[in-house]
């Protein structure tokens, strides 16, 4: 089972793809998409949603979870993360890959035990999870990363407690 996690953002946008392996996990790639600030937004989309099609195709995910909304303090902050997040979830839906969203909690615990964990405590889980000589960077692909363990851990919960 392949997965891909998806952190979204509109300036950096993290991404990571794991390999499950029954209870193992396998690093595949990890990465972010950068858009520029001084291109208008509809051109900033455009190159996201191009971006996330190419990641798609390379690494066909079987599965792929992402990051919910959460509250932002800035709401012109907020509408662009959506936004951004809108155009990988049609990215995704385009291809029928199964979608699987996670609030940053729900992540946080799954990956280091505390929803309350700090960006390097996500960091270093993450790296001691997938057998990683260095911390991922830049956050948001450890983020991302981060997801996608948490939906693995999640699709395994699942499958043992429902036999």
């Amino acid at each position: 089972m392949k997965i891909l996690g998806l952190d979204p953002g509109f300036g950096t946008f993290g991404y990571g793809v794991i390999e499950v392996f029954g209870n193992k996990l396998q690093h595949v790639a990890h990465g972010a998409i950068v858009t520029e600030k001084d291109e208008p937004i509809q051109l900033r989309l455009k190159s996201l949603y191009e971006q996330i099609r190419k990641i798609l195709e390379s690494y066909t995910p079987d599965e792929v979870a992402v990051e919910q909304l959460f509250f932002y303090k800035n709401v012109t902050t907020a509408i662009a993360v959506g936004e951004a997040r809108g155009v990988s979830l049609l990215a995704v839906v385009e291809l029928k890959i199964p979608i699987f969203e996670y609030t940053p909690h729900v992540v946080k615990k799954a990956v280091t035990g505390s929803g309350k964990a700090s960006k390097g405590d996500v960091q270093k889980w993450v790296m001691l999870l997938l057998g990683l000589k260095e911390k991922p960077n830049p956050d948001d692909a450890a983020d991302a990363l981060a997801i996608a363990i948490c939906h693995a851990h999640t699709r395994e919960f699942e499958r043992r407690f429902k036999q």
